[in-house]
């Protein structure tokens, strides 16, 4: 027989957004649980240096989430290593499934699941993420200074991208497979009229290759997508910037979404359509998809969530 488990404040997801979460609603009183997800510690664990954590220079990606958990455990909130498989909002208490037969009661809920970035697929992709593929040219730019660099997609993240680490390297080349980007004409006439900028149309990456001792990128490479034919291009970096996907799956029939799947919230909050539901970081945010933009939402929700609770009281 499975337990069941009550708790005024169920945190959901484990990156900047739900530890900061889980560090103001301990310091409220709420004794939160939180219930770390699939991949704990989030999108921050998939990457090297950061440099843009306020108050640290230069941090390694998982030891600064490594920290941000310490954080959250010292303050009082529960901290489970478990996967929510299903999460009921239509009634209060909520209710939340878990991969290990567990289920737990909130009062109120605080949905910190993120986003992931899309990814092309290739083994070779896979095998140099964080070691020269990367998916946040505002995350890894500056490590390439004065270096070449490749950008894959056609929309407006990818022109925003391109043009953003145009800043560090010494040459951008965006590879779109077809003729024609997506992106808003604004950017599109900011691309065509950078210098350090040349694209390479019908076009897409079939491999990226580089050295093993010590892990790093030389270069890629690409197909025409109607001849076939096989191009080399050298470069240090590749970013992959065809979308993030928003990691809404619990609540994709249950909560209202826009821009392809995050969760909307009112203005100024993390408020939900639901009452008692709230959502913070990436899985909202399809503009700044930053650690400390996620950090402060994070604080937002469990500020929201005490004063729901406290009405309700």
């Amino acid at each position: 027989m499975s337990a069941t488990r009550h708790t005024k404040v169920l945190i959901i997801g484990s990156g900047p957004a739900g530890y900061t979460a889980g560090v103001y609603a301990s310091r409220a009183m709420l004794e939160p649980i939180l219930i770390q997800g699939i991949e704990p510690g989030g999108q921050l664990t998939t990457t090297t240096e950061v440099e843009n954590w306020p108050g640290d220079s230069e941090v390694q990606g998982p030891d600064l989430m490594v920290r941000m958990e310490a954080h959250a455990r010292a303050m009082g909130c529960e901290i489970i290593g478990d996967i929510v498989t299903n999460l009921d909002l239509s009634k209060r208490p909520f209710t939340a499934q878990t991969d290990s037969g567990t289920v737990y009661t909130a009062d109120a809920v605080i949905l910190c699941t993120g986003a992931r970035a899309k990814w092309l697929g290739l083994p070779s992709e896979e095998k140099f993420k964080g070691f020269g593929v990367s998916a946040c040219a505002t995350c890894d730019g500056f490590f390439y200074r004065g270096m070449e660099i490749v950008v894959v997609g056609g929309g407006n993240t990818a022109v925003e991208e391109a043009l953003f680490l145009t800043n560090f390297a010494s040459k951008v080349t965006l590879i779109h497979r077809r003729d024609e980007l997506r992106a808003e004409k604004i950017l599109i006439n900011r691309l065509e009229k950078n210098p350090k900028i040349e694209t390479l149309w019908f076009h897409e990456i079939e491999e990226v290759y580089g050295t093993d001792a010590p892990l790093g990128v030389e270069g890629v490479k690409v197909k025409h997508t109607k001849t076939g034919e096989i191009t080399d291009i050298a470069c240090k970096g590749v970013f992959i910037a065809i979308g993030h996907a928003p990691a809404s799956e619990l609540v994709k029939d249950q909560l209202a979404l826009h821009s392809g799947g995050y969760v909307s919230v009112e203005a100024g909050s993390t408020r939900t359509a639901i009452a008692g539901v709230f959502a913070a970081g990436d899985l909202t945010d399809h503009t700044y998809r930053q650690a400390v933009t996620s950090a402060g939402m994070g604080c937002m929700a469990a500020l929201d969530a005490e004063k729901f609770i406290a009405e309700q009281e």
